[in-house]
């Protein structure tokens, strides 16, 4: 990828907590989710709103204190695979999030992926995110021959695929890791998805957005 540090967006103390928590499971977020929900004393979770921020802290603290580990990498059928990515933002900006679903060739679901963005982040920044996080995590686990990108995002497309300049102000570090990890890739291209299609990653995203807009805890 590069080994220039990406930029951090704002987020609040505790969806930085949470945010953490996915890394250290290679943010596959029903992992997350299950080891959160479980750290939550008596019945509450991630999103139950009975949960109160403290007990949701301690128990990010405590899952972070004792160590995570990434769930076990389903084997693909071949070295060909196809990415969907997608980012949301309520408000634009506003609270971001970024998902990602890494298939093989046929098309059966080997991650699916998602972390919150920033807390007033606009929607251009989180699709650069979620390609990031899609290529990062796909190019880690596998050696892909071959890619398709499955992406709605025309700025970004533009950008990644056409050569343009990035637009949105703070996201060259995403598009020059974005471009390095492609490049690591022999053959790629991508899919432009229309608004009626289906998307597997918007959920995620919306996951993300979701834990970007919780309060300081």
């Amino acid at each position: 990828m590069t080994d220039d540090p990406l930029p951090a967006e704002h987020l609040s103390p505790l969806a930085t907590l949470v945010d953490e928590v996915l890394a250290g499971v290679g943010y596959e977020v029903a992992a997350a989710t299950d080891a959160i929900n479980d750290a939550v004393p008596g019945y509450g979770g991630l999103f139950d709103p009975e949960t109160t921020p403290a007990e949701l802290r301690r128990a990010l603290e405590s899952l972070l204190a004792s160590g995570l580990t990434r769930p076990p990498v389903p084997e693909p059928t071949s070295d060909t695979f196809v990415l969907y990515v997608d980012g949301s933002s309520r408000g634009n900006p506003g609270p971001a999030g970024a998902g990602a679903v890494i298939m093989d060739a046929a098309e059966d679901e080997l991650a699916r992926l998602g972390r919150p963005v920033g807390s007033r982040t606009g929607n251009n920044t989180a699709e650069y995110v979620a390609l990031q996080l899609g290529l990062s995590e796909l190019v880690a686990r596998y050696e892909p021959r071959t890619l398709e990108v499955r992406i709605d995002s025309m700025t970004v497309i533009r950008d990644v695929w056409g050569g343009d300049d990035p637009t949105e102000p703070g996201v060259e570090t995403y598009s020059e890791a974005v471009t390095a990890a492609l490049a690591s890739i022999p053959e790629h291209q991508y899919t432009h998805l229309a608004d009626s299609d289906p998307n597997p990653a918007d959920a995620l995203a919306t996951v993300g957005a979701d834990i970007a807009a919780f309060g300081p805890g």
